[in-house]
């Protein structure tokens, strides 16, 4: 009897392994082909959005500042820097620049514009502005024309005088003064720096700010210092002497290493958001990963049975095919990778207008990396698991006719599995900075894919438990639920997924679009109006067209100082949430309780109350800072600090569309300061038309916001963010339908055999066609039924409890949506059995 042969010693196995690794590669990759296309998609994905995200940000550090317009930037509200402290900036030497911006309505006096009226964010500068960065005119000349220009007048934004029609020599009205347009400006440098605005700009010299007679006892104006350093100076050190040599002086200082903090905090929650979905979409590749694998072994098990046989031990095998996928799954990762890094070009392209800022092109190794890191564990996570049971095959299968089931993987081949998942999702959670977010996220989608793949084994049990139907292709379709091979649990853990993003989508915007279609109008006023003097109040009420509705409220503003005597710089540990220390806030006075707003701690002060200062407080902000009843916050109002105790916190209606106010004093506080009066309006429908002009004429320094245009405008903003998280969403699908279409071609391929034995038996095309449409169908309206109920959960969650949106979704687009995904998994399942039946019976027979 000859000897078995020895199983090859375990200090050979690697290069062996490698050898039989690269036989198999010169052999065709087959199946393993949907493993490359679903790990590319995962890791394109990721490296996609970390790229772009990295991009602008580092634009934002390269452009720092020009995008500032200065290295270090003091911003007062309502007043400009007293002498000390003017002194304290120019003792840093360099040059220093001023300019002051407002809300401001533009009219036309002559020309095409004539009677028109648009507003706009007007900003007065000296003759050093831009201190950097470069600004320019229709025609050219960069700085010095800008400069000659304002010498003449006024220099318009390209916007505006495209929307209004205005045109060089024009006359346009800002408050009270006349003034030509002199340029159109082309290049503003420091636009990026000022965040949201209400309109275009206008440029005029500080000289000709007084004849305007907008700044006035008030106003909400904004001064702003700009500093330009002596090379070699240290921005953030200066920043740091400002603050500590003028802690009271209630301006906001920021510095060329963070221009836009604004900017760079909206663009890292949005990148951190697409990271995670896009983390999903890695999720779904990492099941077209395990499904490639398995499908590519099953057919290797003749194969690997034959090494077996010949002496190759389990290790061997797993090996061989563990270098195998892994150099697939690498090649596949940097080629996502490399493709995620043309994404930022890809966006410049197409939608440059809309960013913030330029992103800094280029290859940004640390995404790419991560993105790279997070595909092979993904990839280690979901193919461990069939290697080990291709490991373990017997080699008596291949004598079997492979009729005999592979066995489940060993329980160390599980922990690895599970030991990389854990491993992704722990480093996604600590780098991210919102991590609680991040770990609800990521449970909830891992929460989804144990119950999709749940419901697939349901299903497919399930269908093995129903009564068999008297018709034969009835049952053939229903067998084919159940029956050896069947890749049921796949398709629905792969196309479940999918559909539930689309789902989930579909509920939070169309909730979105209802808030603003139905609850808004009920609300919201017709325009909003600021500046408005105290002293005009008696004749504005009379210029107000009959039938108007009016709420009138006075208006200040000013930043916090200090809480409970402690002064706001030196707290600590100030959650991120907490807006009410950044920056100024808007502050009044009333005698009564706000409408929509409701009082849940301490009590509300008598109208006739004239003792120390009192404040009510945003119960929400409060809660942040820690703060109760009885405690103190100090306030800055044109340089004199007020302290008021908390007499109580409220509840604050945020989305009545009226004037909502964290901080509301009693009378006697605030009402002897410099206040202007803010206005909502909702005239009769046939004033509305002429009603801005009728306002502006009879109030120069008053503003007119029409709300539908602020909508307009926030709809636009929702619409951009819909459209990025969608083109996140959508590699997540693609990643679906290429797990789809694998399960589907692997399941076609398990059928030929049945295929040639029925149309042996005589079954036709057409009947086989039919019952592979009523599996396919069934099996799709199944799964868009549990992506529809798991998309409303998360739905639901999204629009309630983060949005904080009444839940009024359009059922019927998202019905519609999931629809969609069952006639999708329709039309490829019958493609595939199309091409199933296309195999020649008396070939399959002979190879069998």
């Amino acid at each position: 009897m000859t000897p078995m042969p020895r199983a090859v010693a375990p200090v050979r196995e690697w290069p062996l392994a490698a050898r039989i690794a690269l036989r198999e590669v010169r052999g065709g990759l087959g199946a393993l082909r949907l493993l490359f296309i679903c790990l590319l998609l995962g890791v394109l994905a990721m490296a996609g959005v970390g790229s772009l995200a990295t991009a602008i940000g580092k634009g934002l550090q390269e452009q720092g500042q020009s995008i500032l317009g200065a290295d270090v930037e003091a911003q007062l509200t309502q007043r400009g820097p007293t002498p000390d402290e003017l002194a304290t900036l120019d003792g840093f030497g360099g040059t220093r620049s001023d300019n002051i911006k407002m809300r401001a309505m533009v009219r036309g006096e002559t020309g095409a514009a004539a009677g028109r009226q648009l507003l706009a964010e007007l900003k007065a500068v000296d003759g050093r502005w831009p201190v950097y960065g470069a600004a320019d005119v229709a025609g050219g000349g960069g700085n010095a024309a800008v400069q000659a220009a304002l010498g003449r007048g006024a220099v318009v934004a390209q916007d505006l005088a495209t929307q209004k029609g205005l045109r060089v020599g024009d006359e346009v009205g800002i408050g009270e003064a006349r003034m030509p347009v002199a340029a159109i400006l082309t290049l503003e440098p420091d636009k990026a720096g000022e965040g949201f605005t209400f309109g275009p700009s206008v440029l005029i010299s500080m000289e000709r700010l007084a004849e305007t007679a907008l700044v006035q006892p008030g106003s909400l104006y904004r001064h702003h210092v700009k500093l330009k350093l002596p090379p070699g100076a240290d921005a953030v050190a200066v920043r740091e002497a400002i603050e500590k040599a003028h802690p009271d002086a209630g301006w906001r200082l920021a510095d060329s290493k963070d221009g836009a903090p604004g900017v760079r905090r909206f663009v890292e929650r949005l990148g951190q958001f697409l990271t995670l979905v896009s983390l999903t979409a890695l999720a779904v590749a990492g099941v077209g990963v395990g499904d490639g694998v398995r499908s590519y072994l099953d057919r290797k098990a003749g194969t690997i049975a034959t090494l077996k046989a010949l002496g190759g031990s389990s290790s061997l095998v797993l090996k061989a095919y563990l270098l195998l996928v892994g150099g697939v799954a690498l090649a596949a990762a940097m080629l996502g990778a490399l493709l995620g890094a043309a994404v930022p070009w890809v966006v410049v392209q197409v939608a440059g207008d809309a960013l913030p800022v330029p992103p800094a092109l280029g290859l940004h190794w640390a995404p790419m990396l991560t993105a790279i890191a997070f595909g092979l564990l993904v990839a280690l996570a979901f193919a461990v698991p069939p290697l080990a049971r291709a490991g373990a095959l017997p080699a008596q299968r291949i004598f079997r006719g492979s009729v005999e089931a592979w066995p489940w993987p060993s329980v160390r081949a599980l922990a690895v599995a599970l030991g990389a998942g854990a491993v992704v999702a722990a480093l996604a959670v600590w780098q991210a900075d919102e991590r609680i977010f991040a770990a609800g996220f990521l449970g909830g989608a891992a929460a989804v894919l144990l119950l999709l793949f749940g419901a697939g084994t349901l299903v497919r049990r399930g269908a093995a438990r129903l009564p068999r139907p008297r018709k034969v292709l009835p049952r053939l379709a229903l067998s084919n639920l159940h029956r050896p091979g069947a890749m049921t649990r796949q398709l629905v853990v792969a196309l479940g997924l999918g559909l539930s993003l689309f789902a989930t989508l579909a509920f939070i915007e169309t909730s979105f679009n209802a808030e603003l279609r139905k609850t808004v109008p009920d609300k919201a006023p017709g325009f909003f109006l600021l500046d408005l003097p105290k002293e005009d109040e008696p004749r504005f009420r009379a210029t107000l067209p009959t039938g108007s509705e009016l709420t009138m409220v006075p208006s200040l503003r000013g930043p916090v100082t200090a809480v409970n005597g402690v002064p706001a710089s030196e707290l600590k540990d100030v959650p991120e949430g907490s807006y009410v220390l950044r920056g100024d806030r808007g502050l009044t006075w009333a005698a009564e309780v706000p409408k929509g707003n409701r009082i849940v701690a301490g009590k509300w002060w008598p109208k006739d109350y004239a003792g120390p200062p009192l404040v009510s407080m945003d119960a929400e902000q409060a809660a942040l800072l820690g703060l109760k009843v009885g405690d103190s916050i100090t306030v800055s109002v044109l340089g004199v600090e007020i302290t008021a105790t908390i007499a109580s916190l409220r509840e604050v209606d945020w989305d009545s569309m009226g004037f909502n106010f964290v901080l509301v004093y009693d009378p006697a506080t605030l009402r002897d300061a410099p206040y202007s009066w803010m206005a909502t309006v909702t005239p009769p429908d046939a004033a509305e038309a002429g009603f801005t002009g009728t306002v502006s004429r009879a109030f120069p320094t008053v503003s007119v916001v029409k709300v539908k245009d602020v909508l307009d405008e926030v709809g636009d903003l929702v619409r951009q963010m819909g459209i990025a998280v969608r083109a996140a969403a959508s590699v997540a699908i693609l990643a679906g339908i290429a797990v789809l279409v694998g399960a589907l071609a692997s399941q076609a391929r398990a059928r030929i055999r049945d295929n040639v034995i029925l149309k042996t038996l005589g079954a036709t095309r057409r009947q086989l066609m039919t019952a592979a449409g009523l599996e396919y169908a069934g099996l799709g309206l199944l799964v868009s039924g549990i992506a529809l109920l798991l998309g409303g959960i998360a739905g639901w969650i999204v629009v309630t409890q983060v949005l904080k949106f009444v839940w009024a979704p359009d059922w019927g687009v998202a019905l519609a949506t999931v629809l969609a995904g069952a006639a999708v998994t329709l039309v490829l399942g019958l493609a595939g059995a199309w091409a199933a039946l296309g195999a020649k019976v008396a070939g399959v027979l002979r190879e069998n």
